[in-house]
Order: structure tokens, then C-alpha cells, then sequence
């Protein structure tokens, strides 16, 4: 989707280009026009910028909107692993956690402590996440 939004980025730069340029080519060419079809060129072209960045912004909201999505959906999915984590472990792995995180070390030790449980429990965790 990124790529699509670049491709279509490139190109809308280079429609603007080409229109600047023409416009350029224009204004020159005409030096005696009158400023009325000058005003009226400039106002096209303002036109057609704001139509392009209107367009480009409603892309990147779009693609924002989908990454919030996949993001809330990720912190749910997170929430109730952590909920059920809690659950399963013991009062002193909580109470060494939390230590953990006040001192700032890495939890190398409850690693190996929740590996020692893991056996025995996979009955209660394969059916946690599904529900």
C-alpha cells in the first residue's frame, strides 16, 4: 500500500512539474496577456496543488487509520497474554518481576524459572489465547 502511495507521490509530482512548467512557457510566451488570465492560470494551478495534497492526505490518513487498527488489535491481543501470564505464575515470580522492573535488570532468572513451569501447564495456555 506504501508503494502504491509513493508511486502515486511521484507521480503527482511530476504532473505539477510539467503544469509549472507549461505555465512558465505561458506567462513568458505572453508577456502582453492581461493580468486577469495571468490571475486565472495561477488560480488553476493552486487548484490543482490543493486537489493533489488533498488526495496525498487522505491516502496517508487512510494508511494511518489501518496501522491504528492493527495496532489496538495487537494491544488487545497483548493485554490478555499478560492477564493470563499473571494468572499462571506464582505470587514469588510476580514479586521477583516487579523487583526486576524498579531495578531496571533484565528478567534473565524468571526466564528460566517460567520455562520449568511451562510443561506443566500447556493445557490452560493453549486454551487461553483462543477464546
Amino acid at each position: 500500500m506504501k508503494v502504491t502511495l509513493l508511486q502515486k507521490q511521484g507521480s503527482d509530482k511530476i504532473t505539477m512539474k510539467v503544469l509549472f512548467l507549461e505555465l512558465e512557457q505561458h506567462l513568458k510566451s505572453s508577456s502582453g496577456a492581461s493580468v486577469v488570465a495571468i490571475d486565472n492560470k495561477i488560480e488553476q494551478a493552486m487548484d490543482l496543488v490543493k486537489s493533489h495534497l488533498m488526495y496525498a492526505v487522505r491516502e496517508e490518513v487512510e494508511v494511518l487509520k489501518e496501522q491504528i487498527k492493527e495496532l489496538i488489535e495487537k494491544n488487545s491481543q497483548l493485554e490478555q497474554e499478560n492477564t493470563l501470564l499473571k494468572t499462571l505464575a506464582s505470587p514469588e515470580q510476580l514479586a521477583q518481576f516487579q523487583a526486576q522492573l524498579q531495578t531496571g535488570s533484565p528478567p534473565s532468572s524468571s526466564q528460566s524459572q517460567g520455562t520449568t513451569q511451562q510443561p506443566a501447564q500447556p493445557a490452560s495456555q493453549g486454551s487461553g489465547p483462543s477464546a
